[in-house]
């Protein structure tokens, strides 16, 4: 199984997230990686729910760590995340997300193959999609949030 590093705290994270995602957001702290550096919500977009922008907040995390750091040949795209519970705690609200990611060239591969062959007698339509799915790398976040303005 493929880990990653913890992103680092160099320029606040509203600055990170506004230079990477052009998103301004009212959020300041950490990474959420644990209680000590919990990522902080100020405040919640005009059309977003708290649910809704902790799962961008995540997405953006796991987007950063596994495809915009990392090298070309080490990247990771087709990132998605769902949300398989939530604990609060005071003010902090920690949300545990399934992640499931393939690395980018063999995303690539196997859509180029699955355009090249679907339709043909001779295409395992079965096979692709298992072979997909043993390439999908799957791992568990926590990503810990400071919601106490929101009370």
């Amino acid at each position: 199984m493929s880990t990653f590093a913890p992103l680092p705290q160099n320029e606040p994270i509203k600055t990170v997230i506004k230079a990477a995602f052009d998103a301004d957001l009212d959020i300041e702290g950490g990474w959420g990686y644990d209680t000590q550096a919990p990522l902080i919500i100020k405040a919640l977009p005009e059309d977003h729910s708290k649910e809704q922008l902790q799962h961008m907040l995540a997405s953006m995390r796991c987007y950063l760590e596994m495809h915009m750091t990392l090298p070309k040949e080490k990247r990771y795209g087709s990132i998605n995340l769902n949300e398989k519970h939530r604990r609060k705690e005071g003010t902090l609200e920690s949300v545990t997300y399934s992640v499931e990611a393939m690395k980018e060239s063999d995303y690539e591969r196997f859509i180029n193959e699955y355009k090249e062959g679907y339709g043909k007698s001779d295409f395992d339509m079965n096979d692709h999609f298992r072979r997909r799915k043993a390439a999908t790398l799957r791992r568990d976040i926590t990503v810990v949030f400071d919601i106490s303005a929101l009370e």
